[in-house]
């Protein structure tokens, strides 16, 4: 799994320059400029060109820049991912993948567009059928550019009748389903929007049950958002400096070769070291953000 720092994932609408430009300074890991919901039809296609500019013109410094774009199946999408694939994101986000055909597809119709081996490919898991293919769908990582899977819950309650309450508890199957596949493939999952703005702890309690799930971090709507879920998403001092214990412990000449050690008198595995290093390369790429 990438180490890269993927804890706000901040939609950015595509239909307005002003929100692009904003994006420049605002401190979320990644920028999801949308082409999808949040642009009507008849502005489909301004958006499309205002979006390829930006991204073209640059400037958005260490920040990852993936681009929402339109379902293949309908009249925008692969007009949406040859636009962008020359102006080089650093990904695309697909909403309302279902199957792993559909990501094979995906996948050739970034190479079509000239988008880099390295580019990402980034899918909304969003409907029934998705949530019932998942061990299909991560499979097709080992073929395709797929690298991160995003719950979509507000479109899963519409297509599920559930109704979102506190706790997210009509959810907690599919985001837990969705996680384990993701880790099964080696992907990085992020967890689904909160859509009250003015709900601030509310916002930080999803952002600590969405850690506690496992997700890798959160999909937001607002820029207010950012900081509180950089914050919860990142290590915490004291998880960083047990983690470098841990490394430094199993680097140890007396220890060389042993599954379990004691680590500040706790029993810790060699399962222990692996986690601690992605804490640590987790909190090494966050600080290089910072530089």
């Amino acid at each position: 799994m990438t180490a890269r720092p993927r804890r706000s994932c901040l939609y950015m609408p595509g239909a307005n320059p002003k929100a692009l430009e904003k994006a420049k300074t605002l401190a979320a890991d990644v920028l999801l400029l949308d082409l999808e919901d949040s642009v009507a039809p008849d502005a489909k296609e301004s958006a499309r060109n205002q979006v390829a500019n930006a991204v073209k013109q640059g400037g958005y410094g260490k920040r990852e820049v993936v681009v929402r774009v339109n379902a293949l199946a309908t009249p925008w999408g692969r007009a949406d991912i040859a636009a962008i694939g020359v102006t080089r994101p650093d990904g695309i986000l697909a909403p309302k993948v279902e199957t792993a055909t559909e990501v094979d597809a995906l996948n050739r119709a970034m190479t079509d567009a000239g988008f880099s081996e390295d580019a990402s490919l980034w899918i909304m898991i969003e409907t029934p059928q998705a949530i019932f293919h998942l061990p299909q769908i991560v499979a097709a990582a080992r073929s395709t550019r797929l690298q991160v899977l995003v719950m979509g819950l507000n479109d899963l309650a519409k297509e599920t009748r559930m109704r979102t309450g506190a706790g997210r508890a009509a959810f907690q199957t599919s985001m837990s389903l969705t996680v384990m596949a993701g880790r099964m493939a080696g992907l990085n999952v992020i967890d689904g929007v909160y859509n009250d703005i003015a709900d601030a702890v509310g916002f930080e309690a999803e952002c600590r049950q969405g850690l506690e799930f496992g997700f890798d971090g959160k999909t937001l709507i607002h820029p207010s958002q950012v900081e509180a879920c950089n914050a919860v998403f990142a290590p915490t001092d004291e998880e960083i400096t047990r983690a470098r214990a841990v490394i430094d412990a199993f680097a140890s000449p007396e220890n060389a070769g042993k599954g379990v050690i004691k680590v500040d008198g706790k029993m810790t595995e060699l399962l222990h070291l692996e986690q601690a290093k992605q804490v640590v390369a987790v909190a090494e790429a966050i600080e290089s953000l910072r530089s």
